[in-house]
């Protein structure tokens, strides 16, 4: 069974930063493509930020690219989100989500949304 537990939101005032962590089980983590979504009030989701952990491949929304860095901790089969100068527009519900087959580019193209996913974690970030 895929699990996928986020951590990490909280408040934090604009132009802070934020670490979101993702436990990954249930899964070979090489070959799946892991990352970030997002879902603001009223909003469609987003998908922010997402590793492919085959070939190092990642792939970023425009909102978060030069902020926001995602990582793997490979030992540990973790997934995590460095989010550097937030702005209250990046206030969130952040979700951790996986697939397969690992197709990074599907990650920001409009509708989708990978087939697994786990609790979200909220992000607030206060001006």
């Amino acid at each position: 069974e895929v699990q996928l537990q986020a951590s990490g939101g909280g408040l934090v005032q604009a132009g802070g930063s934020r670490r979101l962590s993702c436990d990954a089980s249930g899964f070979t983590f090489a070959d799946f493509v892991i990352g970030w979504f997002r879902q603001a009030p009223g909003k469609e989701p987003e998908g922010v930020a997402c590793i492919r952990r085959g070939d190092g491949s990642t792939y970023y929304a425009d909102s978060a690219k030069g902020r926001f860095t995602i990582s793997t901790d490979n030992a540990k089969n973790a997934v995590y989100l460095q989010m550097n100068s937030l702005k209250p527009e990046d206030t969130a519900v952040y979700y951790c989500e996986a697939d397969y087959p690992p197709n990074v580019t599907a990650w920001g193209t409009k509708g989708y949304r990978p087939n697994y996913w786990g609790q979200g974690t909220q992000v607030t970030v206060s001006s």
